[in-house]
Parts: C-alpha cells; structure tokens; sequence
C-alpha cells in the first residue's frame, strides 16, 4: 500500500470514527429524557414555571438539597422577582437564554427545557458565578459557583 493510499485509508477511518462518536453521544445524552410539556413555550424569555402541583418543591427528585429562597444572597430573590415579571433583566443577551446542562448536572431533559438567569454579584466586574436555573415544570434550581454545584430553591420560603 502506497504512502498516500494509507494516508487516505486513515483520514476516512478517522471521519468514520468521529461521525458515530458524535451520534452515539446525541443517542445516548438523549435517553430517558422527558419532553418539556406541550403547554410550554420554547425559546422565549416569557416561558417561567408556574407553581408546583400540591404545593410541592419541584426539582427534589434531583437529589440536590433544598434550599429557601429567603436564605441565598439576596440579589437571588431580587432575580426571581425579575422572573416573575419576565424582566427587565440585567443582561438581556444572557438571561432567558437555553442552559444547556453540558456539565450534565441537572437531571437530562431535551430541548430549551431550562433557562438561565444572572444572579449579581456585588463588586464583580462581570455576571459572575451565581445563576437561577428554571425548569419548565416549575424547577428553580440555584449555583453559586458557576455551575460545579446546585441547590432546589424552595420560592414559597
């Protein structure tokens, strides 16, 4: 086999290899994931959770520790009321906007199911770390440290 020939064979193999890695990852980051409900509205800042069925906190079947509202930094309340009426928001180009869940923290759902909200830091000079995660099945879940950890914010509290 020729240098070239071998060169060929290696870069098709290569493409081969990388084209079903890509769709083996879209497959199985796809699985078991539930679709947003068919009331919800995709792509839009105005697309916020609306009260939990029962009274409940949604998002506990996460796992994560749930956490009043009342107890994070105030500037996280002061974001939620935002929310609540879908703005003005700080940072028009990054909040409303799909979280795309890639550090795969937040249970796995499809699509634009959460959306991702600035919570200000005082004395940054830029978003900073602290974020409100909403779910489309009223999920509020809250990070301070850039998405390495969360907590369920309980909004009633």
């Amino acid at each position: 086999m020729t240098p070239g020939r071998r060169l060929s064979v290696a870069l098709v193999g290569l493409i081969a290899l990388v084209v079903f890695g890509w769709v083996f990852k879209d497959l199985s980051s796809s699985g078991g994931a539930t679709p947003p409900p068919s009331g919800s509205v995709s792509g839009s800042v105005s697309a916020k959770p609306s009260a939990a069925p029962g009274g409940a906190v949604a998002g506990t079947e996460s796992g994560f520790e749930v956490k009043a509202l009342s107890s994070l930094p105030s500037q996280a309340a002061d974001t939620w009321k935002l929310i609540e009426k879908n703005g003005p928001f700080p940072y028009p180009r990054n909040d409303g906007v799909q979280f795309q869940n890639r550090e795969k923290r937040l249970p796995a759902k499809t699509g634009e199911y959460y959306k991702e909200y600035t919570v200000p830091t005082p004395g940054s000079q830029d978003r900073g770390a602290r974020r409100l995660i909403t779910g489309n099945q009223s999920e509020v879940y809250y990070t301070s440290d850039h998405y390495d950890s969360f907590v369920v914010v309980d909004v009633k509290k």
